[in-house]
Parts: C-alpha cells; sequence; structure tokens
C-alpha cells in the first residue's frame, strides 16, 4: 500500500524527517449498512474478517484452552491478542526470538496482536504490534497530564516508527489518545490529525473502558471512527461486552479484544444471547438445560447447567472453567460473524434490533446506547 505524500514531507515530533512505514496488511471492505462495515483484513497469517472480537492470551496462550481448540470450529479464531509487558517478563524475548517468535513458541499458525509495551514488539514477531502510548485514566480530572499524555503518545510513535524493524511483516498501529475530550480541535482531534498525517498501517482508539460514563465513551468512539481513515483498520482497545461490540461496530469499529469472556468465566458465569447465567446460584442445581440452545459449542451440545454448576462448586480440577470459557469465547466469536454476515446480507438494522431484545425484552434499552445507534441511524424497536 502506498504513502501518501503528506506522510512523505512530515517531520516527527522532534524535527528528524519522518520515516514511511510500507504495509504488511491490506483491507478489502466487502458490506456496509450506514456506518457499520464488514471487511476481509489480510495479515502475515491469513485473512481476518471484520468485525473481530480477539481473545486474550496474556502470555501466549487462552486460559483453560489449547491452540487447536481456539483454530477449530466453532471458535475458529483468526486473531488472537498477548501482552508484550507479560512476555517480554516470562518467557522472555530472547528465548521467543530463539525459539523463532510468538506464532512457533504457541505452536498457533494463524495471526496475533500485541498490545502496546516497549520496544520488546520487534522480537515477539507479532502480525500487529501497538506503539507503546500514555494512558491516562478515563476518570482522571488533570486536563494538563491528558494534554502532556497526548504529546508523549505522539512523540513515543515516532520513535516506535523510527525503531521498527521489520515493516514488511509486521503491521505498526498508531494509539489514539487524549481522554473524553470530544471538542473541535480538541486532545482527541489533536492526536487524530498527528496520527493519520504518519499513514500508518492501522489504528486503535485507547483510553476507554476505564470507568468513563457510557455517554463520553459513545462519542469518543464516534468521534475517532468517523475520522479515521476509510481504508484502515479500526480497532478499539480492552472492549468487549457484547452490547459494546454491537454499538460500537456500528459506529464503525472493526477489532475489539477483552478479556471478559475468559474471566467471567472463571468466575461461573455463561455468557447467553438474553445475557448471563450465573451458574453457582442455587436456581441452575436441576436445571437441565443446555446454556444456550442456539449455540453449535460441544459445551452446549453435551452438558447441562446442572452438571456445569456441580462442576464449579466443586472446583477441583477446574474442569466448570474450562467448559465456560470454551463456551464463552465460542459465543462471542459467532456473535461476530452472525453481526458480519447481517452487514454483508443488507440486514443489519434488522440484526441489531433483534440483539436488543433479547438483551432487553421490556425494551427498557440503556439510552446511551440508543444514543449511540440513533447516531448510527439504527432505528430500535419500541
Amino acid at each position: 500500500m502506498s504513502s501518501s505524500p503528506s506522510a512523505k514531507k512530515l517531520k516527527s515530533s522532534d524535527g528528524t524527517p519522518l520515516r514511511t512505514l510500507p504495509s504488511a496488511l491490506s483491507l478489502q471492505i466487502v458490506g456496509r449498512h450506514n456506518r457499520a462495515r464488514a471487511s476481509v483484513l489480510t495479515l502475515p497469517h491469513g485473512a481476518v474478517r471484520t468485525p473481530v472480537f480477539m481473545p486474550v492470551g496474556t502470555q501466549g496462550a487462552i486460559k483453560g484452552l489449547t491452540a487447536e481448540q481456539m483454530a477449530l470450529a466453532p471458535i475458529d479464531c483468526e486473531i488472537l491478542l498477548a501482552n508484550t509487558y507479560h512476555l517480554a517478563l516470562r518467557p522472555g524475548t530472547e528465548l521467543l526470538a530463539d525459539l523463532g517468535g510468538i506464532h512457533e513458541f504457541m505452536q498457533w499458525p494463524r495471526n496475533v496482536l500485541t498490545d502496546s509495551g516497549g520496544f520488546q514488539m520487534n522480537r515477539i514477531g507479532a502480525d500487529i504490534i501497538m506503539a507503546l502510548d500514555d494512558v491516562v485514566s478515563s476518570v482522571v480530572g488533570d486536563s494538563a497530564r491528558f494534554q502532556e499524555a497526548t504529546a508523549r503518545t505522539v512523540r513515543w510513535l515516532d520513535r516506535c516508527v523510527a525503531a521498527h524493524a521489520h515493516p514488511a511483516r509486521q503491521n505498526l498501529f498508531g494509539i489514539v489518545q487524549g481522554g473524553l475530550d470530544v471538542s473541535d480541535g480538541g486532545l482527541r482531534d489533536q492526536c487524530l490529525d498527528a496520527l493519520i498525517a504518519r499513514d500508518l498501517p492501522g489504528y486503535a482508539i485507547g483510553g476507554l473502558a476505564g470507568g468513563e460514563s457510557k455517554d463520553a465513551f459513545w462519542r469518543v468512539v464516534a468521534k475517532c471512527a468517523r475520522r479515521l481513515p476509510e481504508h484502515k483498520p479500526r480497532y478499539l482497545m480492552g472492549v468487549g461486552y457484547p452490547l459494546d461490540l454491537v454499538v460500537c461496530s456500528a459506529l464503525g469499529v472493526d477489532m475489539y479484544d477483552c478479556v471478559y469472556p475468559t474471566r467471567t468465566a472463571r468466575f461461573g458465569t455463561a455468557i447467553v444471547p438474553s445475557g448471563l447465567l450465573k451458574l453457582k446460584a442455587p436456581q441452575f442445581e436441576l436445571d437441565e438445560r443446555p446454556l444456550d440452545a442456539t449455540c453449535e459449542c460441544f459445551v452446549c451440545q453435551q452438558y447441562s447447567r446442572a452438571f456445569l454448576r456441580l462442576m464449579l462448586k466443586k472446583d477441583e480440577s477446574g474442569i466448570g472453567a474450562q467448559l465456560l470459557t470454551f463456551h464463552n469465547v465460542a459465543y462471542m466469536l459467532a456473535l461476530m460473524r452472525r453481526m458480519r454476515q447481517a452487514i454483508i446480507d443488507g440486514r443489519f438494522e434488522p440484526f441489531v434490533q433483534q440483539f436488543m431484545l433479547q438483551q432487553f425484552p421490556a425494551r427498557d434499552y440503556p439510552q446511551w446506547a440508543v444514543d449511540a445507534l440513533t447516531e448510527a441511524e439504527i432505528e430500535l424497536l419500541r
């Protein structure tokens, strides 16, 4: 992919000429509904169909699941996330490099994204690597601190670009910071201006899902998704509630990650179309139904809620948490596939309407979601 003329003339934050990065990815948009889009993101280890949710394997593995389970149906994961900082601590970047990189270490033939965590990124060998950024809690009220963090994020990005050793096989994404300031010319706009000018392979929206109001959350997502380049992937970091995925996809986001489905499984909670099942509750002791009658995963095909509750209560082998982890990850990726197909088939609005009715049968939709979907030109059933 060629770089823009403006990027070739750009100088970095320290005044030196900015290096122009080639791209090791391509993005083909195959369906749209207003702002929502379905695409094929081609990376060094295969194609990724978006919108996509990336399960989180902090140290190169999803807790409770094998790489083989992640790659096979019904999960069929095409990209997962690993944590740069934790991989640098254990097993260490030198060992990872000696073993041929993270794909060989994990025995994972598909794509990997590593989050921001320093300059170990080149050695880990992920397909997408995130530039180091200065993250400030979204609930901090210090505007000067946000200004400092936004400027530092751009400076660090320029250093990451200069140090990027393998641009032909690794894609460096910049992270848009700027707090909750969505005013015209405000901090988010300033960071967007700087990152877009650098013509990176892709972009992430950072600094959210940290306790801010949902109203502020969606407005930042909408601002960033609206301004980011049409032909580049857009990644919303650390977001993984099903409702958030549907709403933010309507606003134009392509990629997500979160520990939510795996962590909530370890607490004994299953994710289902109507919301959550907290299986340790007494009401499930004699419940012979599957977690979700519409789910194709082997957990729903073979085990009852009562059995899973017993396994969770015993908690001797951890089998209950492993089974719930499998189901939750399978549910999340199936949700994304259904949403993607709905965009392609021209029925995204009915998909969103049905999803919201399952989550909120009394039609008491959260106002923030109503407002965000209205922005995306989607009308909910009343």
